[in-house]
């Protein structure tokens, strides 16, 4: 069984990807372990090599699949970037490339940070990514093209 992998809008990095019944998986570097290789997990594991390469977080600050609650119901959140004191600075939601980013898939993403209030906010599908600065007290969203380093935060 073959893995075609969809080309993502991102840099391409050697992952370790192993077949065992008839399932691929992919290596986790941050959570130190083989999960099932989905169309979202490929985007999620491409983000945070990009983060972690390119933009310079700190592997250490970088929360995978991180509980919240939010109207009672329990979520998880794909990502969560701190800050050197804990402080949660940002969400970002994964999806798979089929996906396509709308006003309904950042709203999601939104009401996800309502609970974490971080100041960033992005949502990717590998192919597009919508990042936003956050200004929680004049409720507003600043979308901008790149995504800052990680000390420039």
């Amino acid at each position: 069984m073959s893995f075609t992998p969809t080309p993502l809008n991102l840099p391409q990095y050697p992952f370790k990807i192993t077949l065992k019944d008839k399932q691929h998986y992919i290596f986790d570097e941050v959570r130190k372990k083989h999960l099932v290789l989905t169309p979202e997990e490929w985007v999620r594991q491409h983000f945070i090599q990009y983060l972690i390469l390119e933009k310079k977080f700190p592997r250490a600050l970088i929360q995978i699949e991180g509980g919240l609650s939010l109207n009672k119901l329990q979520k998880r959140t794909d990502i969560v970037i701190f800050n050197t004191a804990g402080e949660r600075i940002m969400v970002i939601e994964c999806k798979a490339p089929s996906v396509k980013i709308t006003q309904a898939t950042f709203d999601q993403a939104a009401r996800y940070n309502s609970v974490h209030k971080t100041r960033w906010l992005v949502v990717t599908n590998g192919l597009k990514h919508c990042y936003a600065q956050i200004d929680h007290l004049a409720e507003k969203f600043l979308f901008i093209e790149t995504l800052p380093e990680y000390q420039l935060l």
